[in-house]
């Protein structure tokens, strides 16, 4: 997936069920473990952001810590409270401040946005398009997208889903 502009939208990994708040839950072992198969997997895709747009949730920062780790990205991530709350517009407003200088993006967030967003970009003719809709967008899920134009135009339907994966500790 090297010499192209890629959106990666993520799924953070399983978190316990309850905390004090829900902006506390910390991932599960299994979440861990995921994480980091879901960041050994996208490291052998050849996905390498330039910049990461990181729910402030404590199981999506964690997510992205064991993801990073597992993939030896350095890049520290923007940590954002509107992740938390926000609709497929809100991100991707969000991904329309990103710098065109930056080839990769990776979004860590919550479903049901992320899964939304990742139906609503999809062009339709990508090798994994249709993957998203059979497999649903469970915990530790990432949608690779090819996109075509400047970060400011990313908008539905508009980008080709070149890869999906759910990361799973046996795949480590």
């Amino acid at each position: 997936m090297d010499n192209q502009r890629l959106l990666v939208v993520v799924r953070h990994a399983k978190a316990e069920p309850f905390a004090a708040s829900d902006v506390e839950r910390v991932l599960t072992d299994r979440g861990r473990h995921d994480g980091a198969a879901l960041g050994a997997w996208l490291a052998a895709q050849g996905v390498r952001p330039g910049v990461a747009y990181v729910s402030y949730a404590a199981r999506t920062r964690e997510t992205w810590h064991v993801m990073a780790g597992a993939a030896a990205w350095v890049l520290a991530p923007h940590i954002d409270g509107n992740l938390y709350g926000t609709d497929e517009d809100g991100v991707l407003e969000l991904v329309h401040t990103t710098p065109e200088d930056v080839a990769t993006v990776v979004v860590v967030g919550h479903n049901p946005t992320m899964g939304m967003l990742a139906q609503l970009l999809d062009d339709g003719e990508g090798a994994a398009t249709g993957a998203v809709a059979t497999e649903g967008f469970p915990t530790s899920a990432a949608a690779v997208f090819a996109v075509p134009g400047p970060w400011a135009e990313v908008e539905p339907m508009a980008a080709r889903l070149v890869g999906f994966h759910v990361g799973r500790a046996a795949d480590a």
